[in-house]
Order: structure tokens, then C-alpha cells, then sequence
């Protein structure tokens, strides 16, 4: 992250060229935030549908693995970085 320029030394109309440039990446920045929280919310009501099929299918929703990894995120012991797998 580039340093933060010191406000005194800087004229008027860099200020306002500041204040602009840091409100148009602040736009994009909310812009990709809602498209991922969107891709996101289409993955979980798909994950939502498929566990739903599974269960009325007869089938376990969850498996034991699925419970170890619960219990490992609970006690402060979430998954490890892949590099260190």
C-alpha cells in the first residue's frame, strides 16, 4: 500500500485530485465486493439445494469428516494454509 502523502505539502486542487482518485477505487473496490458477495450467495443456495436432495434422498448431509473440521474450526484450530499441508 502506497504511504499516505503529507497533506500539508500538497496544493488545493491535489487535494480535490486526491479525494477524487481515492472515491473512484473506492467505487470499483464496493463494485467487485457486491459481485462476489453475489457469486457467493448463488454458491451457497446451490450447496443449500444439493444437501436438501441429499436428505431426502436418504443420504448422511454430513459426513464425519464434516463434523471433525467443525470441531478443528471451533476450538481456534481452523484449516491450515495449503503451503503447510
Amino acid at each position: 500500500m502506497d504511504t499516505f502523502p503529507d497533506l500539508g505539502s500538497l496544493s488545493d486542487q491535489e487535494l480535490k485530485d486526491l479525494i477524487q482518485q481515492l472515491t473512484e477505487e473506492e467505487l470499483e473496490i464496493s463494485y467487485r465486493r457486491r459481485i462476489l458477495h453475489g457469486k457467493i450467495d448463488i454458491l451457497r443456495a446451490e450447496l443449500v439445494n444439493r444437501l436438501r436432495k441429499k436428505h431426502e434422498g436418504g443420504e448422511d448431509v454430513f459426513s464425519g469428516a464434516d463434523v471433525e473440521k467443525l470441531t478443528n474450526i471451533l476450538a481456534g484450530r481452523g484449516p491450515k494454509p495449503e503451503d503447510e499441508e
